[in-house]
């Protein structure tokens, strides 16, 4: 049954999502809300809404292990393996935006999360924690990355073109958004409650529970959209979008949940979060060889050979 509910769980965690997010994009164009804004908002936080309710739900449980895991492992599954089997399809295009901007952008995330959950290392103090303040701090950075990306974006064609908005009667708007917030809840709970039982059944750390199962069913509306864009040659801001998700994921998600409740942190993580930084570090130097500003499906193997060498290791 804790099989079962953790698949029904992600199931409808990320149709939840969607619905949310089509009913939002709807209510949002009958305001006359332009669909670069929409894009922008509504659109990009709703990749990340899986993550958002796992961690929300972990951190107020206490499973802080389960929550940094989440977030930790989506940024590594995001770049090697989503990346890896995107680009192994069709080499994919880098947009400059995504270079000058939301790649180091998301270093940073890496970065600081380092500095901030390693009180232990850095402060030497007893544990290390995600406080309120850390939490703050995030929200802090992420307005900023949301505004200075609105910007950016609203004086230039080349990077978040509009997004196309199904629109819908007020009733069908009203209709799925509370159907996706109905499914968010649940499909977050069921997901948080099978897989800590499962780490126990397994004898596994929540923490690894947390990359490998967790993180990966959260990140595949991102590894489906993206091999599939692949397929139709139509990949051009594929990575902008998972590199962009790694940024929500890091200061949204974690900003949210550290906010809502402090979460203490597990200094074995240090090691994924060296994976996260040095994976979203090699996909920047890839920007810079070969031909053009692109992954190639050489570079593109690496990634997966990293992934599964990484797979590999956790459980050994």
């Amino acid at each position: 049954m804790d099989y079962l509910f953790l698949v029904l769980g992600m199931v409808i965690l990320i149709y939840g999502a969607h619905l949310l997010v089509q009913g939002a994009s709807s209510f949002a164009k009958m305001l006359n809300i332009p669909n670069l804004i929409i894009g922008l908002t509504v659109v990009a936080f709703g990749t990340s809404f899986p993550e958002l309710i796992i961690n929300v739900f972990s951190s107020y449980n206490g499973q802080s292990d389960l929550a940094v895991g989440n977030v930790v492992g989506s940024n590594i599954i995001n770049v090697l393996l989503v990346i890896g089997l995107a680009a192994l399809v069709k080499p994919m295009q880098i947009q400059n935006y995504t270079v000058r901007y939301e790649l180091p952008f998301a270093l940073l995330g890496m970065a600081l999360l380092f500095v901030v959950a390693n009180d232990g290392l850095i402060n030497q103090t007893a544990s290390s924690t995600l406080h309120r303040s850390d939490g703050i701090i995030f929200l802090a950075f992420f307005l900023i990355f949301i505004y200075y990306t609105f910007v950016v974006t609203s004086n230039s064609h080349e990077a978040h073109e509009g997004h196309e908005v199904k629109e819908m009667s007020k009733l069908k708007s009203t209709l799925f958004i509370l159907l996706g917030m109905i499914g968010l809840y649940f499909g977050g709970e069921f997901i948080v409650t099978s897989a800590t039982k499962l780490a126990t059944q397994w004898g596994l750390s929540q923490v690894v529970i947390g990359i490998l199962v967790v993180a990966l069913g959260t990140s595949l509306p991102e590894l489906a959209t993206s091999v599939v864009a692949s397929f139709k040659g139509n990949a051009d801001m594929a990575i902008g979008n998972i590199v962009g998700s790694n940024i929500f994921n890091v200061f949204l998600v974690l900003g949210v949940s550290a906010t809502i409740s402090p979460i203490d942190f597990n200094p074995s993580i240090n090691i994924d979060l060296l994976v996260a930084f040095l994976a979203t570090l090699l996909l920047f130097i890839f920007v810079f060889t070969g031909k053009g500003r692109k992954v190639d499906r050489v570079e593109g193997g690496i990634f997966l050979v990293l992934y599964f060498a990484y797979v590999t290791w956790l459980l050994v």
